[in-house]
């Protein structure tokens, strides 16, 4: 299932002035905040918003920038080489948005949960823990490692495997190295058209930084994620209403797939 980017949530909300008072809840001095694991955007009671928690598993082959992702969209910094991760990392990344159709604020909560290839190989509570109660998967390759993309098949298989149901979203990281790409357009065209999956774009370097020149600038951080973030809500309060039996499923052939 793909859901049409733009049919759920206002697109480039975090631009509108309405839309940049509550972006300014997940920012402090133009820096992202951090959140622990109990602690939430602030808003005023004339803003109220509902949250809309998720957890998602970042999957992949190890290399590929699972935790450089993580930390991009979570507006720290990406790691300027490259650690295996040991056993389970987990990360809050909080995004606000706006619903189209009912033009209600909904604050969306993802707990990122990354975990390195060596610890999934070697101990198999790893994987199963990781998709407990899991409300997506985003499965990664790397478009400077061929070798990434062909995994997809049978990586999709064998980490769905009993969870099929799970929102299930592809990102080709390293884009800032696209002229030294192993996988062109042509290859993604006919992924997409096998297994009608979203496939999205990221590049795995920092952002511009502040007058300081040390700190990352968390507005301007936002435009590189948003598209990533937005999709990945989409997706996940859409199978929501799904669920609830609010919005009918789309029908085998009515997919679309999003460009980004």
């Amino acid at each position: 299932m793909a859901v049409s980017p733009g049919s759920v949530l206002v697109p480039d909300w975090h631009r509108s002035p309405e839309g940049k008072v509550y972006f300014a809840t997940i920012l402090r001095k133009n820096k992202r905040k951090f959140f622990g694991l109990m602690e939430r955007p602030v808003l005023p009671p004339r803003m109220a918003a509902d949250t809309a928690s998720y957890k998602v598993f970042v999957s992949g082959k190890s290399g590929v920038g699972k935790t450089a992702m993580v930390a991009k969209l979570a507006g720290l910094e990406v790691p300027s080489a490259h650690h295996e991760t040991t056993g389970i990392q987990t990360t809050t990344v909080y995004w606000p948005a706006k619903l189209r159709d009912s033009g209600r604020a909904l604050i969306f909560r993802f707990h990122f949960w990354d975990c390195g290839e060596a610890a999934l190989k070697k101990f198999d509570h790893i994987l199963p823990a990781c998709k407990e109660k899991a409300d997506g998967i985003l499965f990664l390759f790397s478009f400077t490692d061929r070798s990434s993309f062909n995994d997809l098949p049978s990586q999709i298989s064998r980490v769905t495997e009993g969870a099929e149901d799970l929102v299930k979203i592809v990102i080709g990281s390293k884009f800032d190295q696209f002229m030294h790409t192993d996988v062109t357009e042509r290859d993604l065209a006919e992924f997409q058209r096998a297994w009608r999956l979203p496939v999205l774009r990221m590049k795995s370097v920092n952002g511009p930084r502040l007058a300081d020149g040390q700190t990352l600038d968390g507005r301007a951080g936002l435009e590189h994620v948003a598209h990533v973030l937005n999709v990945l809500a989409e997706h996940l309060w859409y199978q929501d209403q799904v669920a609830a039996g609010l919005v009918p499923a789309l029908q085998p052939g009515a997919e679309e797939t999003s460009p980004c």
